[in-house]
């Protein structure tokens, strides 16, 4: 009864319709459970998931709960386990309402496992829809719970998603002393790599302190590539609706280290950005609280600025590739000492974007700078590609 269960799950409603190049269904890491159930079979499970950890229109919680599985505790990142909290908004550990399992918060003051949430627990499983950026949240959270299951001896198993953003590599290299919780590693803004992938790339890189390596185990997509155009079946955290604000998020995220608003408060986050104090543009809205945003920046004040929902189309959004001119234009505009908050550097992960900008370079300028290190890293990360080019 328990296999039946899980084969209509895969085929029911909500399941992923993304398909790929030869026509067949994407089929996601946490569907191939027959892959990963006997390695779970009589342990005490750890669950680091969200929202976005689904087998169809069921949660992998509920699933593996009706297959037996022991879940112990469930760990939740930024934007919580049910994925409603605000970025940055401080999230309580709880019991579920709906399983009573405890729930224990990676996001604030403790962003790694403790030693006495996880040594109780026999093996980790981590699945997460992550978007393909550095400065997305998720990728830091997988980095701490890797550390903390290698200081405490404790196999992770990460059920691979595909990357939205994956068939491109783009954008500025972290530099060390950026490192944040926006930006970890020595990788672009856009890596093109899954969660799994880079999973690999952490252990295979000596990443983690001490260059230890974490018990590693990969669950794959099947019949995903880098070219895979993969559409989100369920949207990744509250300010990025929809397809649209995923590919836009590359280049608008920049302005949340200015004093602009990229739409938090509205309808249409990440489609849309302005300032009261931006001139010659026809294009208002006003930020007010939502559930995406209880407080966001310029709430009730009228925004002058633009609309991207429409154009540029989207493959031209791809072929811009990370794209600095919408956050030149503000500041040609506003200027001043104060436009670049500290928080620019960390998701540039440079000081020469805002040097470049300050100085007077244009767009194109700025993003040739960083060509020859992208291209590095395109090699660096070819060994641990589990998916074709």
């Amino acid at each position: 009864m328990a296999w039946t269960l899980v084969l209509l799950l895969m085929t029911g409603p909500g399941s992923s319709q993304t398909v790929s190049n030869e026509g067949e269904a994407v089929i996601v890491g946490a569907e191939r459970t027959e892959t990963y159930l006997p390695l779970l079979q009589g342990k005490k499970v750890g669950i680091l998931t969200n929202h976005t950890g689904r087998i169809g229109s069921v949660h992998l919680v509920d699933t593996l709960l009706s297959l037996g599985v022991q879940i112990q505790t469930v760990f939740a990142p930024e934007h919580g386990f049910r994925g409603t909290a605000d970025a940055g908004e401080k999230v309580d550990s709880y019991r579920d309402p709906k399983t009573n399992i405890r729930v224990v918060s990676l996001y604030g003051a403790h962003k790694k496992a403790k030693v006495q949430d996880i040594a109780p627990l026999d093996i980790i499983l981590f699945d997460i829809q992550d978007v393909g950026l550095r400065y997305y949240t998720y990728l830091s959270s997988m980095h701490y719970m890797m550390e903390a299951c290698a200081e405490n001896h404790k196999p992770m198993i990460v059920l691979d998603r595909p990357n939205p953003n994956g068939f491109y590599v783009d954008g500025p290299i972290l530099e060390p002393k950026h490192r944040s919780f926006v930006g970890m590693h020595p990788i672009p803004v856009v890596h093109g790599m899954t969660l799994g992938e880079l999973a690999r790339m952490i252990n295979g890189e000596g990443w983690l302190p001490g260059g230890e390596t974490c018990t590693l185990t990969v669950i794959p997509c099947l019949n995903y590539t880098h070219q895979t155009r993969y559409e989100l079946p369920v949207r990744p955290s509250p300010n990025l609706p929809n397809q649209r604000s995923i590919y836009l998020y590359s280049s608008l995220c920049f302005l949340e280290g200015t004093p602009v608003s990229v739409g938090r408060g509205t309808d249409t986050p990440f489609q849309i950005f302005g300032h009261p104090g931006l001139q010659g543009m026809d294009y208002t809205f006003t930020p007010q609280p939502n559930e995406g945003s209880k407080n966001p920046p310029l709430k009730g004040q009228l925004c002058r600025g633009m609309d991207l929902r429409q154009t540029p189309s989207d493959s031209m959004i791809w072929a811009r590739g990370v794209d600095l001119s919408y956050v030149i234009l503000c500041y040609r505009q506003l200027g001043g000492e104060t436009f670049f908050r500290p928080i620019f550097d960390k998701l540039t992960g440079t000081d020469y974007v805002r040097e470049m900008i300050v100085a007077g370079a244009d767009a194109q300028t700025i993003r040739a700078r960083w060509q020859e290190d992208v291209e590095r890293f395109r090699q660096m990360r070819k060994p641990y590609l589990l998916y074709e080019e």
